[in-house]
C-alpha cells in the first residue's frame, strides 16, 4: 500500500475526513463541498499522529534535506510542527496569522536567524492562501523558506495555481484523489458518487450548478 493511501485510510478511519457528495457540507467561506476535513482530530489518536509525524519527517528529509528550522502555522500546524521538530532534532517556531498588536509585535514565535533554512508545516491545503501568507511573513523576517509540507491537499486548481504563482514548493502526505479511492475501497462511497466527487475538484465554485 502506498504511503498516500495509508494516511488517507487512517484519516477516514478516525473520521478526520468525511465525504457526502449527495448532501454537501458548507465551509466557513460559504462554499458547498462534498468533503469536510478536520485534521485537528488526529491529535486525539496517538498512533495516527505518530504515523503522520514520522511520515512528515521522512518527507522533509527527502525533499528538504538542508532544513534548519521547522515552522508550524497557527493554529493547526503547530502540534505537527512540534512533533516533527522533535523527531528531526531541529528548532521549532510558529507563525501567527498576523503580528501581535502588543509587546514586540511578533508574528513569528520562537527564534530564527537570518537566512535560516525553514520548512513550514500546515495540516490542510485548499487554496493555499493562509500558508502562503505564512511563508511570506517568514521570508520578511529573514528566513529562507525551502517549501511547505502538509498532511492533506484537496488538489484544487486554485491552490495549485497559487503555489506555482508564488514559486513555493509543496509536498503532502496524501491528497483528495487517494482519499476518494480509499473511501470507495472501504465502501464509504459507491461508484455512482465518484463522478460527483471528481467534478467538485475540477470546479468547486460552480459544482452544484452543473
Amino acid at each position: 500500500m502506498s504511503n498516500e493511501k495509508r494516511i488517507a485510510e487512517k484519516l477516514l478511519a478516525i473520521e478526520a475526513v468525511s465525504l457526502n457528495p449527495t448532501d454537501p457540507f458548507t465551509w466557513a467561506s460559504g462554499m458547498k463541498s462534498p468533503i469536510y476535513c478536520d485534521n485537528r482530530i488526529t491529535m486525539s489518536y496517538p498512533a495516527v499522529r505518530r504515523d503522520i509525524a514520522k511520515s512528515l519527517a521522512e518527507l522533509i528529509k527527502k525533499h528538504y534535506p538542508e532544513v534548519e528550522v521547522i515552522a508550524g502555522t497557527a493554529t493547526a500546524g503547530i502540534p505537527h510542527a512540534a512533533w516533527v521538530a522533535e523527531l528531526l532534532d531541529l528548532p521549532m517556531v510558529y507563525i501567527r496569522s498576523k503580528a501581535k498588536d502588543h509587546g514586540k509585535g511578533n508574528q513569528i514565535e520562537g527564534r530564527i536567524t537570518h537566512d535560516q533554512k525553514m520548512v513550514v508545516i500546515e495540516d490542510l491545503i485548499s487554496t493555499g492562501g493562509s500558508v502562503i501568507e505564512a511563508v511570506q511573513a517568514a521570508s520578511n523576517e529573514g528566513a529562507q523558506v525551502l517549501g511547505v509540507a502538509a498532511i492533506f491537499t484537496y488538489e484544487l486548481p486554485q491552490g495549485i495555481a497559487n503555489f506555482s504563482k508564488n514559486k513555493i514548493q509543496l509536498n503532502t502526505l496524501t491528497n483528495y484523489s487517494a482519499l476518494i479511492e480509499g473511501a470507495l475501497e472501504k465502501g464509504l462511497i459507491d461508484a455512482s458518487e465518484i463522478a460527483l466527487l471528481k467534478e467538485w475538484k475540477k470546479d468547486p465554485i460552480n459544482w452544484l450548478n452543473k
